[in-house]
């Protein structure tokens, strides 16, 4: 009887793997698979550079908030609030721009203080350069 409880308890097991884990590793090499085919494309592509710069400033600046007082709604966006929507979004596309442009403008001067090749400081370009990022364009 113990041997039919433990087989019973492996196709249970199996059934268990097979609905929920089974779907997440799928999405999971789904995804890595879009990043390999994604890395090769940026590889052929000269522009490529600049969108991943607007990607990383993207991520960094906050999203619009929603902010429902009563019947109307108003949208939050860095302490700001605007009656619209369209005008907040403007005013983060705005905020992005000048995120992704920091970083080129500073560029030059975070690769040139790495020093020699040889000696790496503790923080690299990126790092320095987005801690320069920090002013708003207020």
């Amino acid at each position: 009887m113990t041997n039919v409880l433990w087989a019973c308890g492996f196709v249970l097991a199996c059934i268990g793997f097979y609905k929920f884990v089974l779907p997440r590793l799928r999405a999971f090499d789904a995804a890595n698979v879009a990043r390999i085919n994604r890395e090769a494309r940026d590889k052929a592509d000269g522009n490529a550079h600049i969108r991943h710069a607007l990607e990383v400033a993207d991520e960094q600046v906050e999203n619009v908030q929603e902010i429902k007082v009563g019947a109307l709604s108003h949208f939050l966006f860095e302490a700001q609030v605007f009656a619209t929507r369209e005008e907040a979004e403007e005013m983060r596309a705005r905020r992005v721009g000048v995120v992704a442009r920091r970083f080129y403008e500073e560029l030059p001067s975070a690769l040139m203080s790495r020093g020699e090749p040889g000696t790496r400081k503790p923080l690299s370009a990126r790092e320095r350069a987005s801690q320069r990022w920090k002013r708003t364009i207020h």
